[in-house]
């Protein structure tokens, strides 16, 4: 039994909805959910951008002002199929002849939208949430299970132990994603994955180095480099674009596998949820503000959450520093020796950071961090991380470093 039988529609309409506007529809109700915005519709409009700027010939050239119009014409009809498909719901049976006769005499579908349908309709539909309504469910879904030696569980299971968005899985999903995915070998120089390409996988880099490269000008040039425990390719995967950059394997590589639906059923709903919420707070961090979206999500996936009690000495004076901290929740304090005797020196708040003059001097740490209120979180990152992601910064971080003086 087909999922749209019993509704007022047209057997053409039904085919319609099953065919087009079904896999869109659930795809934009599905990160729509994932995010779950305060402002709906401009995240509509805005996904509706994206999709549009995918589908739409690289050739084809629309004035701004046409094609808003266009997205203006897309986002109406999908309003009204949804309050269709709503009245639909909760109509009388009898009525069902009546209004196939009114649904017949709707409007054209605009041109834009039909053009854009083409390509939409190649794509992969996202089931990693369940949208509205009977006639849009998730599928049933078997993931892949390649057969892998125990020392390659073992190996594959330590390198995911690394990233932000495998770290977490529960252990049911961690055994079926181990089954998921697939080892893949590169050599020096072989390209990975290409800039604008529709993206079907991800990889979790278990050994080697790769770089990533954007093209300005019509010249690639190097944007990141990504080392083992690193994820690369699944911005194609959480946010259903064309890839943002080609890479390219340094050396020799080791690498594992996902395919795009085992991720979406396992680990993108967390993954987004984990990636907004920080984004959001590190949005209000006053030193990484200022930093482009982009930049705040690949900080977002390298830190990791850490609780701590009352009267818990988060760092130690003069034991060496490998991480940099934020605070999320609580109040910390700063103890200093000082001539033998221990001075409170600073205090902390939510959005504070501390530990980086450890690392940008390469020296023991300068004070003790004391948790003051009930209990307290914080994010850490690595000193490879903070190298990596915060150089940038390393400016601006030193001439505001704490002195503790």
């Amino acid at each position: 039994m087909s999922v749209v039988d019993g509704l007022p529609f047209a057997e053409e309409k039904k085919d319609y909805i099953l065919k087009t506007l079904d896999p869109i529809l659930e795809e934009m109700v599905s990160d729509v959910l994932a995010d779950m915005p305060k402002v709906p519709m401009d995240f509509m409009i805005q996904w509706l951008i994206k999709r549009t700027g995918r589908a739409a010939d690289a050739t084809e050239k629309i004035s701004v002002s046409q094609r808003n119009q266009n997205l203006k014409q897309e986002l109406r009809y999908l309003q009204g199929s949804l309050e269709e498909a709503s009245t639909a719901a909760a109509a009388p049976a009898e009525e069902e002849e009546e209004e196939e006769d009114e649904d017949d005499d709707c409007d054209e579908i605009p041109e834009a939208f039909r053009k854009s349908e083409e390509s939409m309709g190649k794509t992969r539909t996202s089931v990693s949430a369940e949208a509205y309504g009977a006639w849009n469910q998730k599928k049933d879904f078997t993931p892949p299970d390649h057969p892998k030696t125990d020392e390659q569980k073992q190996r594959l299971k330590q390198t995911l132990s690394k990233s932000f968005m495998f770290s977490s899985l529960e252990d049911k999903d961690m055994t079926t994603i181990l089954g998921a995915m697939k080892e893949c070998k590169f050599e020096a120089g072989q390209k990975v994955i290409n800039e604008g390409d529709n993206g079907d996988f991800l990889f979790v880099i278990e050994k080697g180095q790769l770089e990533c490269l954007k093209t300005s000008n019509g010249e690639e040039k190097v944007v990141k480099t990504v080392n083992e425990g690193d994820v690369f390719g699944e911005l194609a995967l959480l946010y259903n674009c064309p890839r943002a950059a080609s890479v390219v394997a340094k050396v020799e590589c080791i690498c594992w596998e996902l395919d795009r639906e085992s991720f979406n059923y396992i680990v993108k709903d967390a993954a987004v949820a984990r990636r907004n919420k920080y984004d959001e707070f590190l949005q209000s961090v006053t030193l990484l503000a200022s930093l482009e979206a982009y930049e705040r999500s690949q900080i977002a996936d390298a830190l990791k959450p850490e609780k701590f009690n009352k009267g818990d000495c988060i760092v130690k004076q003069d034991d060496p520093g490998d991480k940099f901290y934020i605070v999320e929740e609580g109040t910390l304090y700063a103890l200093k020796v000082i001539d033998g005797t221990e001075t409170r020196v600073m205090d902390y708040k939510v959005g504070d950071y501390f530990g980086e003059l450890a690392l940008l001097k390469n020296q023991p740490r300068a004070a003790s961090i004391i948790v003051e209120s009930e209990s307290a979180k914080v994010l850490s990152m690595s000193r490879l991380s903070f190298n990596k992601m915060l150089g940038p910064l390393a400016d601006l971080l030193s001439s505001k470093v704490k002195s503790y003086k």
